[in-house]
């Protein structure tokens, strides 16, 4: 990896639903909630208006296969709550983002490409920041073949 591999942003303040994993592989139930709420409202057919972000939460413990996944879709203001999905508000801020292509079900290269943003990181003159840690989905109409892409949004403080 090198310096050009990592992009510095500021991700705008936005409203979002949120909809909430946990067990062994929480990625695909969040997955499903989110697919049940936004494929009806055509959410998904524009994801310019409409950017999905997932972190950890909580993350993965030692000795327990289990763990949760939050799944943020962006929504405007006259978005309500709907059974699990909440609706809430993100400040947004600055990021050090890093492109990350899973083929194959190789999602052990997400785990690694969050490592070398840390790195990056490091050896960078920015700070940790406080804000949520995100994976932008920027590809994912292949996941049931293993397959998505993402952007890891760590997030800095100068």
């Amino acid at each position: 990896m090198n310096k050009h591999d990592v992009q510095v942003i500021t991700l705008p303040p936005m409203r979002f639903a949120s909809v909430y994993g946990f067990g062994e592989q929480p990625e695909l139930q969040a997955w499903d909630k989110l697919i049940t709420y936004a494929q009806p409202k055509g959410f998904l057919d524009d994801p310019a208006s409409h950017r999905i972000f997932g972190f950890n939460n909580p993350d993965p413990s030692h000795g327990s296969p289990n763990y949760g996944y939050e799944l943020w879709i962006q929504v405007g203001v006259d978005a309500e709550p709907e059974n699990e999905v909440r609706i809430e508000d993100f400040g947004g801020g600055l990021y050090a983002v890093m492109h990350c292509d899973v083929k194959e079900g190789n999602f052990d290269l997400i785990g690694e490409t969050w490592k070398a943003l840390v790195a990056w990181r490091e050896d960078s003159r920015y700070e940790h920041g406080k804000h949520q840690w995100l994976e932008e989905a920027i590809s994912f109409d292949r996941m049931e073949h293993g397959e998505i892409t993402l952007d890891l949004l760590l997030p800095l403080s100068e």
